[in-house]
């Protein structure tokens, strides 16, 4: 029996290793393990761009970032469209139709002028990329519960080239847990889950519920509690924290020196990793309250829940913090996680999935047509355990820009990965090898089969997408035949055979 409810779970730029359920021995995330032993944990889950907008916009349209066109943040656009075109399929409007309640409480951004409320979501309008603090309904939450108004010390930050502050890592936050923003989220999602549960009692309404966190995006804001969770000397630096950038593009040491990496001891990459690791078990116990609503209100038997992020964080990795022009797995590879009630527990699926996917697994589940959602496919029949056939061995990751236009594509398989920067030198890992990615082999001669057939491959795969960026590799690269003119002039003898030829 296919559950009638939909509960979204979703962070903002939160790395899979942050999870018990992804290995990590150290850190507390009792909710999300027992959601993972419970459902399905996909091993190789990936963002189709590591950055926020436009990675949501993919959400809600199931189409490839250079389909929509919604590339950038607002915060920083290049020039980019920041909204939408009007009458853009979305999962959301296609479940209103379907008769669902449809409910987003926490982040949107997703665009600028057309909020979460013009697309149907019901939900407090909380715009922006970070905790909106001053927001009047959060305000108005902590009035009514004489809970004590946003303060941060012991403020984390280095040095920028220009001598300037850098961006805040993290600070202490001078609030009881039940002020804190996600306290906040979660409650607001509690009284919603009650609302749409009366509503389907009373008339056997569906809904569809989102819960977006901010965090643990940077910077890492949180209580005594959390900020002190965690023994930064348990903290196991990741190995790319000795990067070089050797043979890789110029822009990710830029990108290390405006995050101001160098400029603070090792001490306190350790601390804002642990730290890191206490907001996730903040967000972690505040996804548990839901969940016990959820139970309370006996709604388990009968709702499906799904656990992503829209992409990862460097948080010291390769001597970077946030994310960017870097496709390194520590952003493009996420936690994701799914359980539908009768289908197999603790699954663990290693096909390369997306979070395009989860657009149309939404869809699957509402029984509701997803040829629209044209870049996604249902992840409905890995949940219950069917054998997927036909499905892809490989995944095409885009990037965009963020600060400044910066066009990437990646590939990734089983063993290797290929990054095209045509800015640049492009990028060829060994994963099995160098898990890390410290090592740019693409230049090697000793990989120039895999090199040729990876560029062939992604070439193949983008020309079938419609994503323009093949031009750029059909001049520079071998990719094979070209069965077109790249020239698209039509003008001379390299292109034209027809009558009047001189050849």
């Amino acid at each position: 029996m296919t559950p009638r409810n939909i509960l979204f779970l979703m962070t903002d730029q939160h790395r899979a290793d942050t999870l018990g359920a992804y290995g990590n021995e150290v850190a507390s995330t009792p909710v999300l393990d027992e959601l993972a032993r419970t459902g399905t944990r996909f091993d190789r889950w990936y963002t189709p761009t590591a950055i926020c907008t436009p990675a949501r916009a993919s959400l809600l349209t199931g189409q490839a970032p250079f389909r929509h066109r919604v590339l950038a943040n607002h915060e920083r656009n290049v020039g980019y469209l920041e909204d939408l075109a009007e009458g853009t399929f979305t999962f959301v409007e296609a479940l209103r139709e379907q008769g669902y309640n449809t409910g987003l409480v926490g982040k949107w951004h997703a665009g600028t002028e057309r909020k979460a409320a013009d697309f149907g979501f019901d939900g407090p309008d909380l715009p922006g990329w970070h905790n909106p603090v001053d927001n009047e309904d959060y305000l108005a939450f902590l009035r009514e519960r004489d809970l004590p108004p946003y303060e941060i010390s012991d403020r984390v930050r280095g040095t920028l080239p220009n001598g300037g502050p850098g961006n805040l890592l993290a600070a202490r936050l001078h609030q009881p847990v039940e002020a804190t923003f996600e306290y906040y989220l979660a409650t607001r999602a509690i009284e919603l889950l009650e609302r749409y549960a009366l509503e389907g009692e009373q008339d056997g309404t569906p809904f569809f519920l989102e819960l977006s966190f901010f965090g643990p995006h940077l910077p890492y804001i949180v209580p005594d509690a959390y900020f002190d969770m965690f023994d930064p000397e348990l903290v196991e630096l990741p190995a790319s924290i000795s990067e070089t950038f050797e043979g890789k593009p110029p822009v990710q040491r830029n990108y290390s020196a405006h995050w101001t990496f160098d400029t603070m001891p090792i001490e306190v990459t350790r601390k804002l990793i642990a730290v890191y690791w206490g907001y996730v078990t903040l967000i972690d116990e505040q996804i548990g309250r839901v969940m016990e609503a959820m139970e309370r209100l006996g709604l388990s038997d009968e709702t499906a829940v799904f656990f992503t992020c829209d992409h990862g964080e460097f948080t010291g990795s390769h001597r970077l913090h946030d994310k960017g022009p870097a496709m390194y797995e520590d952003i493009y590879r996420t936690p994701g996680i799914i359980r539908v009630p009768g289908a197999p527990r603790g699954q663990v699926r290693t096909e390369f999935v997306s979070l395009l996917d989860a657009t149309a697994t939404i869809l699957d589940l509402a029984g509701i047509d997803q040829s629209q959602a044209v870049d996604s496919r249902s992840l409905l029949p890995m949940v219950r355990g069917e054998e997927q056939p036909e499905w892809a061995e490989d995944i095409v990751c885009e990037f965009h820009g963020h600060h400044f236009p910066y066009p990437q594509r990646m590939l990734r398989n089983d063993r290797h990965k290929l990054v095209v920067n045509p800015d640049s030198v492009n990028e060829l890992y060994d994963l099995l090898e160098d898990p890390d990615e410290m090592v740019n082999l693409y230049e090697s001669a000793e990989m120039d089969v895999v090199r040729r057939q990876m560029l062939q491959r992604l070439y193949g795969l983008l020309r079938e997408r419609g994503d323009n960026f093949y031009h750029w590799m059909t001049t520079m690269y071998d990719v094979g035949e070209v069965d077109y003119d790249p020239t698209q002039s039509g003008l001379d003898e390299t292109s034209y055979r027809g009558e009047g030829s001189s050849v």
